[in-house]
């Protein structure tokens, strides 16, 4: 089964490499020189060169000089994983088994952008790591694997990132074979159940006290490291914010945003509901108790 890999990020690149330790017959990848918009961006060019395997370096897969490249390989099959930008048809249907794409939610729940960060954002207990036939509608394909895990209180961005990426490698070594032999099964999405999240905005990184500790606290795990932090606006500067933890508290009279506590490095605030300890920034000077954020 003759495989054209695309991707451009780090789980592009455990994934591929996944690929060449099962001796897939990998025949062609494409990838990118850089990217500006991907904090885990990764170029496959060096996993290539280590395998001997054909590579080129593109910013668009919509260009006839990238199709016939593709083309020229003669895949049976495209896996496209960590590309943020849609394919034409004429290469949706170019391969006879079509393209495979993934997409970390429980399709056809939470079909588009940021699907890790919307999820901790919204404090959602679950999701799941499905591998689906791409078509031209976003992320609405058959699905060919699906498999649920849990969201934890204390997951973040990375380590969220990183169950994802160990289940989907587990899933890859389960339906590779199937593919192989043409034993898989795919399972058509029900639109009806579907829903699709929007590309984040700047403005929706930002801390408004007048949130309750809950909502802040996965707003600011949602954009911890390896993105930019959540941000909240100290004395006309922008602060990042990587690190919170819920703190109990029964000031009814006090207002949020109210600076309770400064110890060390950590400040204490008062939001809507309880208080938000500040445990990660990059606050060059502390506010003072009794000042507002």
């Amino acid at each position: 089964m003759r495989i054209v890999f695309i991707g451009s990020v780090l789980f592009s690149y455990y994934t591929l490499e996944k690929l060449i330790d099962l001796q897939a017959e990998i025949v062609g990848v494409c990838t990118k020189e850089n990217s500006p918009f991907n904090s885990d961006f990764k170029s496959l060019f060096p996993l290539c060169k280590q395998y001997n395997i054909p590579c080129i370096e593109v910013e668009s897969l919509n260009t006839q000089e990238s199709f016939k490249w593709i083309q020229s390989k003669k895949p049976d099959i495209i896996f496209c994983f960590g590309w943020s930008s849609l394919l034409k048809k004429e290469l949706l249907e170019l391969p006879p088994m079509g393209v495979v794409g993934f997409h970390p939610t429980a399709l056809p729940q939470n079909r588009g952008r940021h699907p890790l960060i919307w999820a901790l954002v919204l404090g959602l207990k679950q999701s799941a790591s499905t591998f689906f036939i791409m078509d031209e509608g976003t992320d609405s394909g058959a699905i060919l694997s699906q498999q649920t895990f849990p969201i934890d209180y204390h997951d973040n961005a990375q380590s969220l990132y990183d169950k994802v990426t160990k289940i989907a490698l587990s899933q890859i070594e389960s339906f590779l074979p199937k593919l192989q032999t043409k034993t898989y099964q795919l399972f058509p999405q029900e639109d009806s159940l579907a829903n699709s999240w929007r590309k984040r905005t700047q403005f929706d990184g930002i801390i408004d006290f007048r949130m309750g500790s809950y909502a802040i606290y996965n707003l600011v795990r949602a954009l911890s490291k390896p993105y930019s932090g959540a941000s909240l606006r100290y004395k006309d500067k922008l602060i990042s914010v990587f690190k919170v933890e819920e703190i109990k508290v029964d000031l009814p009279h006090i207002e949020y945003g109210k600076v309770l506590k400064v110890n060390q490095n950590e400040v204490v605030v008062k939001c809507y509901d309880n208080a938000i300890k500040i445990v990660e920034h990059n606050f060059t000077t502390l506010p003072k108790v009794g000042e507002y954020l």
